[in-house]
Order: C-alpha cells, then structure tokens, then sequence
C-alpha cells in the first residue's frame, strides 16, 4: 500500500490509497456523509450488495471462493444474518473490499466498488465522488506525462551520443549483434553501479516481485542525472579511460548533481 491522497465530497474528506496499481477509497470515510444510523455490515448483509460484490470478484479475482459465496449470498436479506468485512474476506478470498489497521485504518473499496457504495449514500453524493475521483486521477495523469515526456527528451537527447561513442571506442570490429548487446549491457551497468550503488540483476534480485526495472522506480532527480551521465561517459570513452576509472568519476559526479537536484525549487515543482 503506498501513500493515500484525499478528496472532499459534499464536505466530507474521502481518503484514496493505492494498493498495487488500484485505487481504493475510504467507505468509512464516505459513511460520515450518510444521514442516521448506517453500518457497513448492514450495507454488506443485503442480497443485492452481495450478488454485486460477486459479479465482480468473478470479473477481477481468478482466487474467489465460489463455495463460500454461494453459501453467504444463500444468507445474504435473512433479518438475522450479518456478515463483516474480514468475514467476507476471509471466507471468499475477495480482493475487491480491504479492512486496514494503522496510519490509513478503516474499510476501503475498490474505486468500481465504492462508487456502488455511494449510492447507498445518496444518488448526489456518488455523482460527486465520481467527478471528485476523476478530477484527482485526471491531475495524476497530467503530472505522470510531465515526467514520462521530460525522460524521454533527456533520453532521446542524449541516446546517439552515448551509442555512438561505445560503437567507435568499445566493439571490435566485425562483432556480432550478440557481442555488441553484450558491450552495451556493460556500459548500462556502469552507469547503474555510478548512480545506484547496484547492477540490474542485483536490483531485480532485491526486487523479484517488481515489474519493469530499476530504472523505471527512479525519481525525476536520478533520471536527469542518468541522461547527465551517459553524455559524460561518453566523453570518458572517447578519452580512452578504462571502465573502472569511469565509474570512480561518474559516481563523484553522480553524488554532486544529485546533492545539488535535490535542492533544486524548479525540480521539485515537476513533482
């Protein structure tokens, strides 16, 4: 779970977190909008929510427990039957509803889900919850493509000038395509080594679980440096300097603009 953001809905502050690539949103949270006595349990405990809850645990979830599904929605509008959230959990193996402890404790549904929940608010409230959420993924989005296009300048800026350089310098003549992968794997990872402290096999053994690489989890300060470093490791290359020596000034130089991005107002503003 990373960290939560916040929405305000008819006066109410709606907690947002992130679990995975999803988005949950605070049901507790959203109960503060509802006038009287409300519960989640009652909420839960009727046959509609629960045939809802199971059409898209069936869409969403290849590890659903249909036995235990059909045993609660069999239950489900009995006036003495209750079910809690961890019940439902535990007993379906449902992903879509979440009951957290800690910093960010309470209910959370899956955004799909949540939206459903708001109706049980009122008809208003879920129209807003719908244009509040999508106003903040909609602001996510436009700062993601802030950053996504200022990589991919200082990336295409700088890509030719460290090829090339590798090309003349590196790769033997009348080398295979398979060598000349090889070499710049090298090159890539003395520049991981300078600005990370790691290669990528270390990374992904530390990260086993993690898609992408470890280039893609760096911060907008390491990705203006790594497009720093390779046009200087191109220069170093063309010097005749051995790796070993390249990665001992590429790690000072690393360590001194990152000290100096880091404080940098302009940087954090593209945040």
């Amino acid at each position: 779970m990373s960290k939560s953001n916040k929405i305000m809905v008819k006066g109410s502050e709606i907690t947002i977190i992130k679990v995975g690539n999803e988005n949950y949103i605070s049901i507790t949270d959203m109960l503060k909008a509802k006038d009287g006595d409300f519960f989640i349990s009652d909420w839960l405990r009727n046959r509609n929510t629960v045939e809802f809850l199971g059409i898209w645990e069936s869409v969403y979830n290849p590890d659903f427990n249909y036995g235990e599904f059909a045993i609660i929605k069999s239950h489900a509008g009995l006036n003495n039957y209750k079910i809690s959230v961890k019940d439902w959990v535990e007993k379906t193996n449902a992903i879509g509803l979440k009951a957290t402890a800690g910093r960010y404790g309470g209910t959370y549904a899956h955004a799909d889900i949540a939206f459903e929940f708001g109706m049980w608010i009122s008809a208003e409230f879920k129209i807003y919850l719908v244009k509040e959420f999508q106003r903040l993924k909609a602001e996510e989005n436009d700062r993601l493509k802030l950053n996504w296009n200022l990589q991919r300048t200082l990336a295409r800026v700088n890509y030719h000038i460290h090829t090339d350089a590798i090309k003349e310098n590196l790769i033997p003549r009348e080398v295979t395509k398979k060598q000349a992968t090889f070499v710049y794997a090298n090159e890539a990872d003395l520049l991981n080594m300078a600005l990370f402290g790691k290669t990528a096999a270390d990374w992904r053994t530390e990260n086993p679980k993690a898609e992408g690489n470890m280039r893609d989890y760096a911060t907008l300060e390491q990705l203006v440096v790594l497009t720093n470093l390779e046009s200087l490791n191109a220069v170093l290359i063309s010097q005749g300097l051995k790796a070993s020596e390249r990665l001992l000034q590429l790690n000072k130089i690393a360590i001194q603009q990152l000290k100096t991005l880091l404080n940098n107002q302009t940087i954090k503003k593209l945040k």
